[in-house]
């Protein structure tokens, strides 16, 4: 028998089809879809004529400035680019020679292949379907091309140059074609097999995110309804054993009889919701904490309004990190405590320490830092955000209601990583009329909190902008010159390997700065997973070494690579800097009762 006859019981194989819908139906379909995006568009318009926040000319004003110097500066050398369109062309025709011969039937190798973690193309057709294949292949050259032409134009000053690159790569993501109905073979799968019920689902899905962003896009990225801050996130026991305009300090019920002596205050960065290190219980950092033996604290930030626009960055260290560590110290009998401060939470921290330096206060055992940024010569992406017109914009907007709406804040981090988390979810949403997975992660990243101006401006400027704090008495807090160097605690600094917000090179520049004993611990992955990395999960890898050469290139050649979670490592760091067992310690003290069940109040109040 050869390969190509069949037993008598053996099915042939069936062949998967796509029926063809009415053509009546689909025409109806069609129409109300255009009708019903037409009475979107118009309300929208409406609603915003006359809305100043629509828009953000200074945004608009530094990209056309950029754009338009690197454009002059292309301009300069047209043998340059006119050699770099003949090389485009030639690695078309490459590319019409390759399909040719697909089509053909001949095996032929790509011309280009996407990067193994675009998951873009994911869809067997992009490499099956010759058409769908040649579509792919011809943008993935595009994209390349434009990318390179803008990083290799010379005589542009860095700033320039990263605005550009930056910008031109949100272009060329949303121009990818997997974004449009008739490019992306999945959807076009999807739109037949449904009549284009998918795409009636999705126009439902978008008015709904209209909807919920009062007449601006807020996409939705999970079920909202699926979680609950208390009952599935943010659920470790404890309780606010102290609070103020700022702050609730939650202690956490200890679950081991015994703990180590000296506590520790966990201080979150305030643009987010603390429970980052909360979420479900496998994935939260401060339940294992808690289960090592230690007595753990954590601010939890208020959601501000504008009552608050007045409040600074020294307000927030002396109501914020002073406050909290005043009374942890007073709950637990300790003179001192042990700090984790985590991104923008571990600036804060480290200006205090260099504040209670000032002071000649010593409260503070060690301090370990989560992806933190002290020395802003080379700030990530985020710098781009971060020019004099831009700034002015955005103070101009802050002026009007005293704060700034995290909305602003969460879409500038969305377009870093704008194929995951603003792409990928336009084509679920609104192409495959799909609802969103319910994902902690993504809950917790949608629950942004509001900024008060006055302190944000300060950061942005004095820190983001001017590069201040890493200069001795650059920074003044409470009439107090602060010097990063003068702060002689042991200090770790834990930084991600992906981190596109703190470039873990720029983090490593403060293992020259502290004055003390400091180590530095590398982990896998971004911002956020490359720290919320359970052991349990066995994920990624970490990198440790016991000194801190000069150089972050130096630190890596000659670290030890480690498997899993970094977390059993530090645990290891902090042990001998957390004193002796004592039996575990009750909730709160008499001058610091007990005011309500953890996660508390400010957690909850939402944008």
């Amino acid at each position: 028998m050869t390969q190509k006859q069949q037993t008598p019981n053996q099915a042939a194989p069936e062949t998967p089809t796509i029926g063809l819908p009415d053509p009546v139906e689909w025409s109806r379909v069609m129409g109300d879809i255009a009708e019903r995006s037409h009475s979107v568009l118009a309300a929208f318009i409406e609603r915003h004529r006359d809305n100043p926040l629509l828009a953000d000319p200074g945004r608009t004003s530094s990209i056309a400035s950029a754009f338009l110097e690197m454009t002059a500066r292309l301009m300069t050398d047209p043998a340059k680019l006119i050699q770099a369109q003949v090389e485009l062309w030639g690695e078309y025709l490459n590319l019409w020679q390759s399909a040719a011969r697909r089509w053909m039937g001949e095996e032929a190798a790509p011309i280009v292949t996407p990067n193994r973690d675009d998951k873009r193309f994911k869809d067997a057709a992009w490499n099956e379907n010759v058409l769908f294949d040649y579509i792919k292949q011809s943008y993935l050259l595009a994209a390349r091309w434009m990318q390179n032409q803008v990083r290799e134009v010379e005589g542009l000053d860095p700033a320039t140059a990263r605005k550009v690159d930056f910008y031109t790569r949100q272009f060329v993501d949303a121009m990818a074609p997997s974004n449009f109905l008739l490019t992306n073979p999945e959807v076009l799968r999807k739109t037949l097999e449904t009549g284009g019920k998918n795409l009636l689902d999705g126009l439902q899905n978008l008015v709904e995110d209209l909807e919920k962003g009062n007449g601006e896009l807020k996409i939705s990225m999970t079920d909202t309804e699926a979680f609950e801050i208390g009952r599935n996130v943010a659920t470790t026991p404890g309780a606010v054993v102290f609070r103020n305009d700022l702050i609730e300090l939650i202690q956490y019920t200890p679950s081991t009889e015994t703990v180590q002596k000296i506590p520790l205050l966990i201080v979150p960065p305030w643009i987010n919701k603390y429970y980052i290190l909360d979420l479900k219980p496998q994935n939260s950092f401060i339940k294992w904490a808690v289960d090592q033996g230690i007595t753990v604290f954590c601010v939890s930030w208020v959601n501000p309004d504008n009552r608050l626009s007045g409040k600074t960055f020294a307000d927030y260290m002396k109501e914020g990190t002073l406050a909290a560590l005043d009374a942890v110290l007073e709950i637990t009998g300790e003179p001192k405590a042990n700090m984790i401060g985590y991104c923008l939470g571990g600036i804060l921290t480290a200006s205090t320490l260099a504040y209670l330096a000032a002071k000649r206060r010593a409260p503070v055992n060690s301090v370990t830092y989560f992806t933190t940024m002290v020395d802003f010569t080379e700030a990530g992406e985020l710098s781009v955000f971060i020019d004099e017109e831009q700034l002015q914009s955005l103070e101009a907007r802050m002026a009007r209601n005293g704060v700034l709406e995290g909305k602003e804040m969460a879409n500038s981090f969305n377009m870093l990583r704008a194929n995951d988390l603003i792409w990928s979810f336009v084509i679920n949403n609104y192409l495959l009329g799909k609802d969103p997975f319910p994902f902690d992660l993504l809950y917790w990243n949608g629950d942004s909190t509001r900024m008060p101006a006055a302190m944000h401006s300060f950061y942005l400027r004095k820190m983001y902008q001017q590069n201040l704090l890493v200069e001795p008495g650059g920074i003044e807090l409470d009439g107090v010159k602060i010097d990063l160097r003068k702060v002689k605690v042991p200090t770790i600094i834990v930084s991600a390997r992906e981190d596109h917000i703190a470039p873990w090179k720029s983090t490593y520049i403060g293992t020259q700065v502290y004055g003390g004993p400091v180590q530095f611990l590398l982990g896998g992955s971004g911002h956020i997973a490359g720290i919320v990395n359970p052991p349990a999960a066995n994920k990624y890898m970490h990198w440790t070494r016991p000194d801190c050469p000069p150089t972050p290139d130096a630190w890596l050649e000659g670290a030890e690579q480690r498997p899993g979670s970094w977390w059993p490592t530090w645990r290891e760091w902090l042990r001998d800097k957390s004193g002796p067992d004592v039996p575990a310690r009750a909730l709160g003290s008499a001058k610091h009762p007990v005011l309500e069940a953890a996660p508390g109040s400010y957690v909850k109040v939402r944008s």
